[in-house]
């Protein structure tokens, strides 16, 4: 980093930083055993939840220049969450993390590529839906029309990293341009009404995998829940916010609110962990600008995860069966610390006849993932994998299942980097659940 840029950050971490609650760090330790890079770096301080605010505050203090290994240690951490359930003091770290990287990234000067790619990415992509529906269509065509085949019996594929060879071996089968731009904004309970709720679809959810969006609104529709579907809704944010571009993600969440206001329903479901947690967060995102914060409290307050209304619904009550296999569940981060769902999926999973459920030694670890972390930062995100596959195959399970996109195709990417893909799969624990009730209904 140049001098001047150096500058800017280290007053931009006096001004903007909360030094409230970075003092609210007892520098007791309770996080270390719960944060994964702390444990993969060999113990390494400052790859850890207390390092990492030790660092942040020692800016604001004027005692350190914010330099690159102030931000390597800050874009190694995954952002699971896992230490603010531990922590005794409460910390919101991850509150902490998304005003630091912001900060940086800000004010770091970024070369032309990659400035190039975070314009598209941040501002061009992700953020238009009918966009990213053209953007999954073109791979949707690419695995249709032979050219994936080409790419891989060629070579072709080999001159990617390794993490992404074999991550385009296990994404999902996407949809047809035409049906991901046919989507429904309205669904009548299919059983006796109990609930009217709104589904939040999400970008990525509703094109790459949008049968597994189906599957949930079938599922809300078998619970008894009449379904409306904003099409004005957007992206939550969360890839901006967790990336230093916290002024588009403020826009994004203003979108969101704008859309599910005035629906009159009693939650907005969501089916994706990541992004559960950044809506719930949406109070927090926006509590500087008062004209949002009581609009964003309302919203974020309305947010629940499919497992948690069907759990609340009795869904566990039905008959679901399946064919007689063993099960494991890899906790969704984000749905876990953030959303505080732990033992609804669980309840769910035991309730189906014919599954026998194995609980994973370190089930709410992180995978890895952590939204583009296993692209950006590989080397150690397979590491993480590495460990997380060891306690899998302990289980003997046939499925895991697991309740956000990114853990889905980490832990599919874990199995075909063991070569498991004959005896073992990964699901979304929608499908999962649809397929239990269908095969007694």
């Amino acid at each position: 980093m140049k001098l001047a840029e150096k500058e800017r950050i280290s007053q931009e971490f006096k001004e903007k930083m909360d030094y409230d609650e970075l003092l609210n760090c007892m520098r007791c330790g309770f996080c270390l055993p719960s944060c994964p890079t702390y444990i993969e770096s060999g113990m390494d301080e400052s790859h850890s939840p207390r390092g990492r605010i030790a660092l942040m505050k020692a800016v604001v203090d004027g005692e350190i220049e914010p330099d690159e290994d102030v931000k390597r240690s800050l874009d190694l951490c995954l952002g699971c969450r896992a230490c603010e359930p531990v922590c005794p003091s409460g910390v919101k770290y991850g509150h902490l993390l998304e005003q630091a990287r912001n900060i940086i990234y800000q004010n770091n000067k970024q070369s032309l590529p990659e400035k190039a790619v975070r314009n598209i990415v941040f501002n061009h992509l992700f953020p238009k839906q009918n966009r990213m529906v053209s953007a999954a269509s073109l791979l949707g065509f690419y695995q249709r029309s032979g050219l994936q085949k080409v790419a891989r019996s060629t070579g072709i594929m080999n001159f990617f990293p390794e993490s992404l060879r074999t991550m385009e071996k296990v994404l999902p089968s996407v949809p047809k341009k035409k049906d991901m731009k046919n989507r429904p904004n309205h669904l009548p309970a299919i059983s006796v009404q109990k609930k009217r709720v709104a589904f939040f679809t999400g970008c990525l959810m509703d094109t790459v995998f949008m049968t597994t969006n189906d599957a949930t609104m079938k599922l809300l529709q078998y619970a008894g829940c009449e379904i409306v579907i904003p099409n004005t809704q957007n992206c939550c944010g969360v890839l901006h916010g967790h990336s230093g571009e916290r002024e588009k993600a403020k826009e994004m969440a203003k979108r969101n609110i704008e859309a599910f206001e005035g629906m009159n329903v009693d939650y907005i479901i969501t089916n994706a962990g990541g992004c559960g947690a950044f809506l719930v967060d949406y109070n927090h995102l926006l509590k500087d600008e008062p004209e949002w914060m009581e609009r964003a409290k309302n919203f974020s307050e309305k947010i629940k995860d499919i497992t948690s209304i069907l759990v609340e619904l009795n869904f566990q009550q039905e008959h679901l069966e399946l064919d007689n296999q063993i099960v494991t569940y890899q906790d969704s981060c984000h749905l876990k610390n953030g959303q505080k769902t732990f033992m609804e999926p669980r309840t769910l999973l035991q309730s189906i006849k014919g599954v026998k459920y194995v609980e994973m030694k370190d089930a709410s670890r992180c995978c890895g993932s952590a939204g583009i972390y296993n692209i950006v930062e590989s080397e150690m995100s397979m590491q993480i994998l590495d460990y997380k596959m060891e306690q899998t195959k302990k289980t003997k399970a046939k499925t895991i299942v697991t309740a956000n996109p990114g853990c889905l195709l980490q832990m599919k990417l874990g199995i075909e980097r063991e070569g498991l893909s004959d005896t073992m799969q990964a699901v979304h624990i929608v499908d999962f659940l649809l397929e239990a009730y269908e095969n007694t209904h």
